[in-house]
């Protein structure tokens, strides 16, 4: 049986409501935990475990575990974007997400083999953007509890109500008609089109606070890549 107590236990001691990491207290508490709860699940067959959800639930946890842990062995940092001289490492920036470096069932998986290969071709949800977090501002929110199971389709409502009702991720300008929205929804744009006919109609299924004009028009926020974390040395709760 898979068991996402360690894991969920992690979230809810050091990460806040506003999906915010004390990166520095984990680090020095409790670095060891997460280390083992990921050579736990490295043990697992996958072909065991064929319930989609619970499937959906693994794999969503892994990756915000496996970007986690990534960061925890190169902190303190201030984003996972590296400079050299103030200019944007892409090389580094590239490799975080690209260099494979986790066993399980015989395979190694980077971050873009769980994204890309896994998640978005098995589950075809783009409610999942909203629940994967690469440690940085722009990202969503990182949830300070576990997916589980039996409440993953719910969470990933959730996150997406939450995603879109941020307006540091969207909003709408009445007097432009212009909707300002993450670079989440340009840079998988064709999987939101796969369940809406528009980028405004996907955001308005969602948004509570405003009615989209039919005519809409979509301008792009910048991202931004500092590091989701809390500055402070206590314990996040």
């Amino acid at each position: 049986m898979l068991n996402f107590k360690p894991w969920d236990e992690l979230l809810r001691q050091y990460v806040d409501n506003q999906g915010r990491v004390n990166y520095q207290a984990w680090k020095v508490e409790s670095r060891q935990k997460l280390t083992d709860w990921l050579d736990e699940i490295s043990q697992i067959k996958l072909k065991s475990y064929g319930d989609r959800d619970l499937r959906l639930a693994l794999w969503l946890n892994l990756y915000n575990a496996l970007t986690i842990d990534r960061v925890l062995s190169v902190y303190p940092i201030s984003s996972i974007r590296p400079t050299i001289l103030g200019i944007p490492n892409w090389i580094g920036f590239l490799a975080f997400f690209s260099r494979r470096f986790y066993q399980m069932d015989d395979c190694c998986y980077s971050l873009n083999d769980i994204e890309h290969g896994i998640l978005r071709r098995e589950f075809n949800d783009p409610r999942l953007h909203f629940a994967l977090v690469c440690a940085s501002i722009g990202c969503p929110l990182l949830r300070n509890e576990a997916y589980l199971p039996e409440n993953v389709q719910a969470q990933l409502k959730n996150d997406t109500e939450r995603f879109i009702n941020n307006r540091a991720k969207v909003y709408y300008d009445s007097s432009s008609n212009t909707l300002y929205c993450s670079q989440i929804f340009k840079w998988y744009r064709q999987d939101f089109l796969k369940v809406a006919e528009s980028i405004p109609q996907y955001i308005q299924d969602y948004l509570s606070t405003v009615e989209l004009p039919k005519e809409t028009r979509l301008r792009y926020l910048s991202y931004d890549w500092s590091l989701n974390q809390v500055y402070k040395s206590a314990t996040a709760h």
